[in-house]
């Protein structure tokens, strides 16, 4: 008999990155998810839609891979990106949100809100044993994810090659 493991995070990060290039990275899911760890596939399901195929992680019949999907909506002028659960895809449930504000011209405030359920396909006897694992390991890529997301902010944007003019 399977058993759920529930996550709520909450986190706060401030990057020095002008409002608009914080959004604007944020509202991109596959650039944003390129920032988290462990991701083995993210599969576009159409219309703003994904589906995070995780790595598997622990040994032989006790490893498990997460899989679930989300519908994002962004509204820039709000400042949210918020995600919610597809239906029918996977194993787990993820929603949540970024709220974005500009501190100044060059320094946004961001707050991520995400909660998470996932089925565990092992006796409910070792509940007490596996999901406190389960939400430590969350846990820990999503400080990795949002450390990720900071450097990336933090550093100075990458300037865009200049194209090279053929002279006749």
């Amino acid at each position: 008999m399977a058993f759920i493991a529930s996550v709520e995070l909450k986190k706060r990060l401030e990057v020095k990155c002008p409002y608009d290039r914080a959004f604007d990275l944020l509202a991109d899911v596959p650039a944003s998810v390129s920032h988290f760890p462990n991701v083995e596939e993210l599969v576009d399901l159409g219309g703003n839609a994904y589906r995070w195929e995780m790595q598997k992680i622990g040994v032989d019949r006790f490893s498990i891979q997460t899989i679930y999907g989300c519908k994002y909506v962004d509204d820039r002028e709000k400042g949210i990106i918020k995600w919610t659960p597809v239906k029918g895809e996977g194993n787990g449930t993820v929603k949540g949100k970024w709220t974005l504000k500009a501190i100044d011209a060059e320094n946004t405030r961001i707050d991520l809100s995400t909660t998470g359920d996932l089925e565990i396909p092992l006796p409910g006897l070792v509940k007490f044993l596996v999901a406190p694992v389960v939400a430590r390991q969350f846990e820990q890529m999503v400080d990795t994810y949002v450390e990720n997301l900071s450097k990336t902010l933090n550093a100075p944007p990458k300037k865009k090659a200049a194209s090279k003019k053929k002279s006749s």
